[in-house]
């Protein structure tokens, strides 16, 4: 449950950036529009890149919010029983998945809580894993408790080499996610860590071109003030959340940062990109 010490210790490295809270259901409280007719979204946030509520389009942080995984602490993916490995999901119509069979493995976990339990305690580096260290999209995600209430989650879309792309992002999930305090020694028996890498990019035809609790989604749109802005979720949050695509997408517009309505129109004018990803808990 997050009290395992895999190996020794660490040196920080941290990086700027943040994640999404977890929202309340829209479903009977979000309002849908058609034509120019407005949209409400509660509970999701907005704020400026500064305030680390979306994208640095410069350093590819990103925002993953809140995921939840399968029961217990099992992944969201499937296990290939020949290999033991976890495999991506499979791609809707139909269409082959040119995505190597990637490992996933809760030494990937393992190796987040040791860097985090190093870096609080100023112990040194811990030893390189084994795992690949083959370069990937990833997020790392903090929950603590038995409910596993969402404590930091931050992650990227440039693909980096996971030792040191999960050292960095260990460290910034837990102690530079703006929406909490840093991680602290005393938590460290109550937290369960998910890592999570994206795979199959794909440009979408249009805002509804993706398929709910099965893609990742990010979309780029010009805010009301002619700024490029982008925000994201990772596959399970509209699942989870029990929304529909269309509130996905407002709640997404929201956390971005859009504060004009919401018409059909705008919603046209979305740039998505969905994505797979693999997950593992521990």
């Amino acid at each position: 449950m997050g009290k395992r010490r895999c190996v020794p210790p660490l040196e920080p490295k941290l990086a700027a950036g943040c994640c999404g809270v977890k929202k309340p259901k829209l479903s009977g409280s979000g309002t849908h529009s058609h034509g120019n007719q407005s949209t409400t979204v509660p509970g999701s946030s907005s704020g400026p890149l500064q305030n680390h509520q979306h994208v640095d389009s410069s350093s590819g942080r990103e925002n993953g919010s809140d995921l939840t995984l399968g029961p217990g602490n099992s992944p969201i993916t499937r296990m290939n029983p020949a290999s033991g490995a976890l495999s991506p999901l499979p791609r809707p119509n139909g269409t082959a998945n040119t995505t190597k069979n990637l490992v996933v493995t809760a030494e990937m976990c393992c190796y987040c809580f040791d860097v985090l339990y190093c870096h609080l305690y100023g112990f040194p580096q811990p030893r390189l894993p084994r795992f690949t260290n083959d370069p990937y999209p990833l997020f790392v995600t903090w929950k603590t408790g038995r409910d596993k209430r969402l404590r930091g989650c931050i992650g990227t879309f440039s693909a980096m080499n996971l030792h040191s792309g999960l050292r960095e992002y260990t460290l910034t999930s837990a102690l530079k996610d703006s929406r909490f305090p840093p991680l602290t020694r005393e938590e460290l028996p109550k937290l369960f860590c998910s890592v999570s890498l994206l795979t199959n990019f794909e440009d979408a035809s249009d805002y509804l071109d993706w398929e709910v609790g099965v893609h990742g989604i990010r979309i780029e749109f010009i805010n009301e003030k002619g700024i490029k802005r982008t925000a994201t979720y990772l596959p399970e949050v509209a699942k989870e959340q029990d929304w529909d695509q269309i509130q996905t997408i407002d709640s997404l517009l929201r956390k971005g940062g859009f504060k004009a309505p919401i018409t059909n129109e705008f919603r046209k004018s979305i740039k998505l990109t969905r994505n797979n990803h693999l997950a593992v808990e521990e």
